[in-house]
């Protein structure tokens, strides 16, 4: 219902804080190739906070942060 509600206005970037935070694996993996499919579909930008380094390796690019900053 979350992903509908963010969704639902059309917004150009989805920010997505910890989706999979308090998921198992298989449904932290569902709900990340959710994004992805919806991605392609909709042609929207996803924006996706995790410290899954699984996850993070199925994105198209990866952004680390240390200590507030991009490194």
């Amino acid at each position: 219902m979350a992903v509908a509600r963010a969704l639902i206005n059309n917004p150009r970037i989805v920010f997505a804080d910890e989706p999979t935070g308090n998921l198992d694996s298989t449904n932290a993996r569902d709900l990340h190739e959710l994004f992805f499919r919806l991605r392609k579909e909709l042609n929207q930008t996803f924006l996706i906070v995790t410290h899954n380094e699984e996850l993070a390796q199925m994105s198209d690019r990866v952004i680390h942060m240390k200590d507030g900053r991009i490194g």
